[in-house]
């Protein structure tokens, strides 16, 4: 029975560990598109933020009715249904660019994010109910790393297949910018058209497959009172201001660099945004070995390939430059030695980065050239627990059925991928570019609060 059950485990954990990376991918890619968008249509920061908002305005909108969803047809026709909308989505990104039209831009985000939102909403809590409540914060970052695998490669993807070999002059006239917005237009749809057979094609294998059920508690009463659980309520919060400052952070990067930093062109800039996300993808690895219950002399052992990967995933997106993969590798090790001081603790790992992600924006405020280039950029490894580590405390204690629709609620909450990027946005177009980086500094601040006191509070 306990070789079943371990089994039942592996797989679930390799499908799920499979959907964290489409939806990670997909997701990276709508937030890195905001710079070729803006290109395409010639918008200020402000209005190309809004492409960000189209996608995350899902959330509110379909995470608790999706929570319903899995409790009506269950987790596995969820995914399914989720695939098949990433699949339609994609399609319409087809005309939408070769229009260009832009409101089919935003069609297309929110048709292909709603998936993303069926997705993330059976993700999260299939794999915390999975296994052992002790080990949930290491099996989420496991899969969140998975993710972050795929968001690193969107943004490298997108330097590559869309901006490469196309550059503006200094003083370019319209007609050049124009042009320049068309080209990036035609290049398009390819990505488009790869994500989506590849979501429809996992979409029918997840069809032949038998996955293990979670079972729910049904408990009407208990199911009432998720809204009495204040941790819920501040960590769905705390989801808010993560999702709001990750996605704005990385949202600004490849149009703040081509700005900040003399001489960085837009190719350029996005394969920092990938060095951003692949932080992210390197500390969630790290954190599923500090999170799970392995001795602490094989978490060390272990911890030698993701600095390897860490090395090789850097010099790989800036085309093989190895003393970029060695300045990430150094970051990435301060960043597992920081780790250390959270001793494998949810909530105290969660306070200790939230409150160095805070720091690291104020002094890309306040800095210019290689200095705040790098102190962006590994905001990313420091990002890279927040969200399984704010969950797995939201829902801590919950039973199958609460879980479920506390699910629906957190993830809801992700609406702050729609907020805070315009409001950064409007901070460029406005002020500049650095200033912008104070709001997402406020963000951790909020974050670090609910790692040292609000996760505590347990019941009205």
């Amino acid at each position: 029975m306990e070789k079943k059950n371990n089994n039942n485990v592996v797989l679930g954990m390799s499908v799920f560990s499979s959907i964290f990376f489409i939806f990670g991918f997909a997701t990276t890619f709508i937030i890195t598109m905001t710079a070729p968008v803006k290109a395409v249509f010639g918008l200020s920061e402000f209005e190309a933020q809004l492409l960000s908002s189209a996608f995350f305005i899902t959330y509110p909108v379909m995470s608790i009715p999706s929570g319903r969803l899995i409790k009506l047809v269950g987790y596995k026709w969820t995914v399914i249904l989720g695939l098949l909308l990433m699949g339609l989505g994609s399609i319409i990104f087809i005309p939408a660019a070769k229009g260009p039209i832009q409101s089919l831009f935003y069609v297309a985000t929110f048709i292909l994010a709603t998936g993303v939102v069926f997705l993330q909403v059976a993700a999260n809590p299939y794999v915390t109910a999975l296994g052992p409540e002790s080990s949930s914060s290491s099996r989420l970052n496991l899969t969140q790393a998975l993710n972050s695998v795929a968001t690193m490669i969107a943004p490298w993807l997108i330097s590559v297949a869309i901006f490469k070999g196309l550059e503006l002059p200094p003083m370019a006239t319209a007609e050049e910018i124009e042009n320049y917005g068309l080209s990036v237009a035609e290049r398009i749809p390819l990505p488009f058209i790869v994500m989506g057979i590849i979501v429809v094609a996992v979409a029918v294998m997840l069809f032949v497959i038998k996955l293990p059920v979670i079972i729910s508690e049904k408990n009407e009463e208990r199911k009432a009172s998720v809204w009495k659980y204040p941790h819920v309520v501040l960590g769905a919060i705390g989801i808010f201001a993560y999702v709001g400052a990750e996605v704005g952070n990385a949202g600004l990067i490849v149009n703040y660099l081509s700005t900040a930093i003399e001489g960085m062109t837009r190719t350029e800039a996005s394969t920092y945004a990938a060095i951003y996300w692949g932080g992210a993808m390197v500390g969630r690895f790290f954190g599923s070995l500090m999170f799970s219950e392995m001795r602490s002399s094989k978490k060390y052992i272990y911890a030698i390939p993701v600095l390897i990967l860490a090395l090789i995933s850097g010099a790989f997106v800036t085309e093989w430059n190895w003393t970029i993969g060695g300045i990430f590798t150094g970051v990435a090790l301060v960043n597992f030695i920081i780790m250390q001081i959270g001793t494998g603790k949810a909530a105290r790992t969660l306070a200790i980065f939230a409150l160095i992600a805070a720091g690291l924006d104020l002094v890309t405020t306040f800095t210019t050239g290689s200095i705040a280039l790098w102190t962006v950029i590994s905001i990313g490894l420091f990002n890279s627990i927040m969200f399984p580590n704010i969950f797995s405390l939201a829902v801590k204690s919950l039973d199958g059925e609460e879980m479920a629709s506390a699910s629906g609620i957190i993830n809801a909450f992700i609406l702050g991928g729609a907020i805070i990027p315009p409001i950064m946005g409007s901070i460029a177009d406005n002020v500049s570019y650095s200033w912008a980086f104070i709001v997402p500094a406020i963000c951790y601040l909020y974050i670090f609060f609910y790692a040292v006191k609000g996760n505590f509070i347990r019941r009205i």
